[in-house]
């Protein structure tokens, strides 16, 4: 009824099937447009039904089979509410006074660096916090660095902005690049109030929460990042490895999990299922389920675009025997 021809296979034959390179080659477009035709014409009340569930795993995969990935530097400020309550909560196991070390890898145009700051700063002010944040990217590193925003749309008019930024269309057009919506959304008036200072159509992030940020160019898959930075109390590596392909992703995965101190923690949202669990499971990863439906449900972009895009987030189903090892965002690593 709902063209789900493999949907009795076992998941570990499911997975090495769509692997195969008979598989990519012969699962041609038709058969995809037909499936999403059908897909999107389902009738809503069979959303939570289990073989839609499966049908839309089955789906996604072969999305993702066909997809052409590449980076996006789109983000959002407090993107994940509940990430970042977790954060705190984690947090509070530490001493008064005490350090942390923290690194956010892939941090784009800095919203989720800044947010994280914040969040910090604002519930444990006692705390030092040594906060790298390493991106690709220099042009988008230096963005955020300067941590100056555009509050929207305009012709460019204004003063220039500080570092590579030569004018202010260049500030409007890298605050809005690879967004589809406000880098501002998911912010109330006084949380802008908070972490920005205000000039016109411009804001800036207040002195206080780009203290001790240190700003690196950087790939993550790089196997010196040990040496350059040192381990690491938390690892954040969210949402970009979904747009490299699982076997880069995963390697890419192992080498960050280098960086964690024994016993430190590793965010990781935003990536394929099966390659987090993977290799969650081989590498013994244990995963913290405090808050685990709320951080899985936290990103409604995520959530909204499964099973059609390739970095769609499925459905948390509790009824999987492995449901806590895939649905977890944040692992606890307890060795090297």
């Amino acid at each position: 009824m709902f063209a789900t021809p493999f949907a009795w296979m076992p998941q570990g034959a499911l997975s090495r099937m769509y692997q195969s390179r008979f598989i990519r080659k012969h699962v041609g477009r038709p058969y995809l447009i037909a499936n999403i035709w059908i897909w999107n014409h389902l009738p809503l009340a069979l959303s939570r039904w289990r073989l839609i569930h499966i049908y839309g795993i089955h789906l996604q995969r072969l999305v993702q089979l066909r997809a052409t990935r590449r980076q996006s530097v789109g983000t959002f400020f407090f993107r994940n509410r509940p990430e970042l309550e977790l954060l705190i909560r984690l947090l509070s196991q530490k001493e008064q006074g005490a350090a942390i070390d923290l690194t956010v890898v892939g941090c784009s145009k800095g919203a989720e660096v800044y947010s994280f700051s914040y969040a910090i700063r604002c519930a444990r002010g006692d705390v030092k916090v040594n906060l790298h944040a390493l991106d690709i990217s220099k042009e988008i590193l230096e963005f955020a660095k300067a941590g100056i925003y555009s509050l929207g749309e305009n012709d460019g008019s204004g003063p220039p902005t500080p570092g590579s930024l030569v004018c202010a269309a260049d500030l409007v057009s890298t605050t809005l690049r690879g967004q589809t919506s406000s880098i501002f959304e998911r912010m109330s008036s006084g949380e802008m109030d908070e972490l920005f200072d205000r000039n016109g159509e411009w804001v800036s992030v207040k002195p206080r929460f780009q203290e001790g940020i240190a700003w690196r160019l950087g790939d993550a898959k790089d196997p010196g990042l040990v040496s350059a930075l040192g381990l690491q109390d938390i690892v954040v590596a969210n949402r970009f490895l979904c747009h490299m392909y699982p076997t880069e992703a995963e390697q890419c995965l192992r080498n960050l999990a280098r960086l964690v101190k024994p016993g430190g923690y590793l965010f990781v949202s935003g990536v394929d299922l099966d390659v987090r669990s993977k290799v969650a499971r081989e590498l013994g990863w244990v995963p913290i389920t405090e808050l685990i439906t709320e951080i899985h449900e936290g990103d409604a972009s995520l959530r909204r675009d499964w099973p059609l895009q390739y970095w769609g987030l499925e459905p948390l189903n509790p009824n999987r025997s492995d449901w806590k090892m895939r649905y977890a965002s944040v692992f606890q690593l307890l060795c090297q």
